[in-house]
């Protein structure tokens, strides 16, 4: 059954929610205060670089299931399911900012004439379902509207840079309600993704559905991005013991990677997560607990782990070139994660910001990002190579794809120097040293150093 949805933010996650309920046959409005945004959304344009969310936005503009505008009560008027998708960054103290879903309540209350139902996507606090409910209540002004609203969790659990294929294809869909009718209206909502019924699903069959209360639905959320999180530090701090021992990461975590218990997904060593969920989603959790007592200690483990990582790349530039003032250094990568465009809390830009203030000269290079925050003086190469003309060292911060096939003596020949660090483990050792240069990774154990059994998967 075809519904009518407001989607209120078109950020990463709400034009992404948008496009892909017009795709799978429901009327989407979306809601943008950003002019900017507005005019590029209402051409078929996603604000931002995120892989094949420019033709959804196109085809639900041409068939007519698609829209946006910045005014709340014409999308209040046109629809019955309202979404909200905006930020909820970390404050100073580590609590969750929830002002933008204050504001968005507060605009959205006054034009609630018929009963709607709130779907929180955005990641905030446990217990923000019952909040929002009785902040529309209130800025309504009107006690009526109680039996008007209803409100629902339905996080997401989406990948930059694979957004769309995430939310078309997941792997759970998670809903909560606190009654019955919530549930079974969303659940309607997303049948065509449960059932892969619409047009160009993979065929895999259902997707599990996870229907709970509105609290245990907001846990669920910030639980998986623990969990991530944790499993990616771990990763890290096994790696420091393979530096120190002389054993190899890779091997390491392939072997353990194949236990079913422990699964090989985000166990990748390197320059650790950056992004704009997994530190505000764990701090607000540390932050959360010591609200009510509680140290969470494995957490608290999981950021300095994180924070770790960023000065590793300094501590091995100092290992080899002893002083960094005057040195140039080349980044390649600057988004957080291959396939986007984000900036937010990337290990690049923290690394840049480490070795200028060390006193070094920083250039980089990006398949995707073009310009970086004012202030930050890094000059932005055309290409890899020219990022490392007379570069001393070059150092690898995200793991795009084209890295891996640069040709690695063309890349000598433009440094001055020659070690090459490799941040995010994504290079053949071997390719690299044959070219010339000193290979650096993270607890990688470098070709004859000494002798190592490897892992045949085949087996």
């Amino acid at each position: 059954m075809t519904k009518r949805v407001a989607v209120i933010g078109s950020g990463y996650v709400g034009t992404v929610v948008s496009a892909c309920l017009a795709h799978i046959g429901h009327n989407v409005i979306g809601v943008e205060s950003d002019n900017a945004k507005l005019e590029l959304l209402r051409d078929g344009r996603a604000p931002f670089y995120e892989r094949n969310l420019d033709q959804l936005l196109e085809a639900g503009r041409q068939a007519g299931r698609l829209g946006f505008t910045s005014d709340m009560a014409l999308a209040m008027d046109e629809s019955d399911l309202v979404f909200i998708c905006v930020g909820t960054p970390s404050r100073p103290d580590g609590k969750a900012d929830m002002s933008a879903m204050l504001e968005v309540a507060q605009a959205a209350a006054p034009h609630v004439k018929h009963p709607h139902t709130f779907i929180n996507k955005s990641t905030v606090p446990i217990g923000s379902g019952r909040w929002l409910s009785s902040v529309i209540e209130d800025a309504a002004g009107d006690p009526r509207v109680t039996k008007l609203v209803r409100v629902a969790s339905n996080p997401e659990f989406l990948r930059e840079g694979t957004a769309v294929s995430d939310y078309l294809h997941p792997d759970r869909v998670v809903i909560g309600a606190d009654d019955p009718a919530s549930l079974d209206d969303i659940v309607e909502l997303y049948q065509p993704v449960l059932d892969q019924s619409f047009p160009g699903s993979d065929q895999r069959g259902p997707v599990p559905l996870v229907k709970t209360d509105l609290m245990t639905a907001e846990m669920i959320k910030y639980a998986a991005n623990a969990f991530l999180a944790t499993k990616i530090s771990f990763a890290n701090e096994m790696a420091r013991f393979c530096d120190l021992m002389g054993a190899d990461i890779q091997t390491v975590t392939a072997g353990i990677g194949l236990d079913q218990r422990i699964g090989p997904r985000f166990l990748n060593a390197g320059l650790g997560w950056g992004g704009s969920c997994f530190t505000k989603d764990v701090l607000a959790m540390v932050t959360t607990a010591a609200e009510y007592g509680y140290q969470a200690r494995l957490l608290e483990a999981t950021l300095a782990i994180n924070n770790d990582q960023r000065h590793l790349v300094v501590e091995r530039l100092l290992r080899h070139l002893k002083n960094l003032r005057g040195a140039r250094i080349a980044l390649l990568g600057l988004s957080y994660k291959p396939g986007t465009d984000d900036l937010r809390d990337s290990p690049a830009l923290d690394i840049a910001t480490q070795v200028i203030e060390y006193g070094a000269f920083v250039s980089a290079y990006d398949p995707v990002v073009k310009a970086l925050p004012a202030g930050l003086p890094v000059r932005i190469a055309s290409d890899a190579y020219a990022a490392a003309e007379g570069a001393d060292a070059v150092v690898v911060a995200t793991e795009w794809p084209q890295f891996i096939d640069l040709d690695f003596a063309r890349l000598r020949s433009a440094m001055k120097g020659e070690l090459l660090f490799d941040g995010r483990n994504c290079l053949s050792p071997t390719i690299v040293g044959a070219a010339g240069l000193v290979y650096e990774g993270v607890g990688r154990r470098v070709p004859g150093s000494a002798r190592r059994l490897a892992i045949d998967l085949r087996a």
